[in-house]
């Protein structure tokens, strides 16, 4: 973890420096996720999460630096709203009595992305990154088997999440302002070792978010018109 931090820093430093050296512009977006969580649960061996649409509210902004028509950099700023769904979620061991239940998680992180642009950065371009994400609110939402919510629970800066979320992205920009993004999460999205009322309801639920995403335009600037600079 501490190579990760260590590897953030470092582009972050990289960033300044080529920034200070070049004319810098900003674009924005909003994202349209289509998320799922690959999940290995104790309680449950056979459990699945179930697609996410997530089309608000995740706001984007970014700081451009084009070293040359071919390679850029970039950092910035995001709102984004993650989650999953698990069908079968249970707090009781197998073996015992138990009905499962279906759970919504989700957070509102803010994101600070650094990354690398390859390509035509006037038309089609593929890119990639390092993500560290600080979720400040977090829900859970509980239905019952007839699909029917039963409770919901939202905190602000809780600890039943991970505090820290990291996540490595790879897109393309395409040459009319379409852009498509895979993002996979590799720290965990539960805090096992929350505790409420002496229950750890997440030990055990090991959950990993990955999602697709659409944007409009994140990467084009007016400067881009007709593919040229």
């Amino acid at each position: 973890m501490k190579k990760i931090y260590v590897l953030f820093i470092f582009s972050l430093l990289f960033a300044v420096t080529a920034f200070s050296q070049k004319k810098t512009y900003v674009t924005s977006g909003f994202e349209i996720i289509f998320s799922e969580a690959t999940i290995s649960d104790v309680k449950n061996p056979n459990a699945t999460s179930t697609l996410r649409f997530a089309p608000i509210i995740n706001p984007q902004s970014m700081l451009n630096a084009d070293l040359s028509k071919n390679i850029g950099i970039f950092t910035g700023l995001a709102i984004r709203n993650v989650g999953y769904i698990y069908d079968s979620y249970s707090t009781i061991l197998p073996g015992e009595e138990t009905t499962p239940i279906k759970k919504k998680f989700r957070t509102y992180n803010l994101g600070i992305p650094v990354g690398i642009k390859l390509g035509d950065l006037g038309g089609l371009f593929f890119y990639g990154g390092y993500e560290i994400e600080f979720p400040f609110v977090y829900k859970e939402k509980t239905f019952n088997t007839a699909g029917e919510k039963t409770n919901t629970d939202t905190y602000w800066f809780s600890s039943r999440a991970e505090n820290i979320q990291q996540s490595w992205m790879v897109g393309i920009q395409m040459p009319y302002g379409l852009n498509l993004k895979f993002k996979y999460y590799f720290t965990e999205f539960h805090n096992q070792n929350f505790e409420a009322n002496g229950v750890k309801p997440y030990e055990g639920l090991n959950s990993k978010i990955w999602y697709v995403s659409l944007t409009t335009n994140l990467f084009k600037n007016t400067q881009f018109e007709g593919g040229s600079r």
